[in-house]
């Protein structure tokens, strides 16, 4: 199925400034959803079939629908102004492909960790690397439709302080994706000015409510 974003107009070449942002997350969180939502280009994946011999390495464990997965990662292309380009780059989630994580952070402005609410233990090591790195980031929970958790329940099971943004959102949904993106960005932006309290409680409320109507992104077929 072709993605929806080939109908977009084409993009220059070339630009004077990219900057970069990596969406991380656990297995099946997402990621490659998001990255397909919100590209100006067709977006680059290197998403596999599933099979069984993955089954003994894959915790499949409230994913057992899923048949394809992220071997390197994702990359897609957003257009700020005339001369400056955002690249967004989706990491793999599976553990034998964490070894790549590394690299993707290399020369990223922050990160985006993306997490299902109904296995928020995978969402650790993502949150651990950034903070080891010390990249910024923020905090989105994806609608997976699984039990509701206030927003303290997440901050305490994921050990967030009070400072990092925790929006809700629908990787499939491009206004609701861009919105997650523009909150980093404001993130970024406080951190640089020193103001990332008031920034991160202003964020909570405001990247949850698109302005249009959702435009989501049909899930790839197998």
């Amino acid at each position: 199925m072709d993605s929806a974003t080939s109908d977009r107009a084409a993009l220059q070449a070339t630009a004077d400034n990219g900057l970069k942002i990596v969406v991380v997350g656990g297995f099946g969180v997402g990621k490659t959803t998001m990255v397909r939502s919100v590209s100006e280009i067709r977006p680059l994946n290197t998403e596999e079939t599933m099979t069984r011999a993955g089954e003994a390495v894959d915790h499949l464990d409230g994913v057992q629908s899923k048949t394809s997965t992220t071997v390197a990662f994702d990359f897609g292309r957003i257009t700020l102004d005339a001369r400056s380009v955002l690249y967004l780059f989706g990491a793999p989630g599976q553990e034998r492909f964490w070894f790549l994580w590394d690299r993707l952070f290399s020369g990223t402005l922050g990160a985006v960790v993306l997490v299902d609410t109904r296995r928020l233990a995978d969402s650790w090591y993502a949150i651990d690397r950034l903070e080891h790195h010390g990249t910024p980031f923020i905090v989105a929970c994806n609608d997976f439709g699984g039990p509701l958790h206030t927003e303290q329940q997440i901050r305490e099971a994921l050990a967030l302080s009070d400072d990092v943004p925790l929006v809700e959102c629908d990787a499939r949904d491009r206004s609701s994706s861009k919105y997650v993106l523009i909150t980093l960005v404001e993130h970024l932006y406080a951190l640089s000015r020193g103001t990332a309290g008031s920034a991160a409680s202003v964020s909570s409320a405001s990247a949850t409510r698109p302005e249009t109507a959702p435009e989501k992104t049909p899930e790839p077929t197998p």
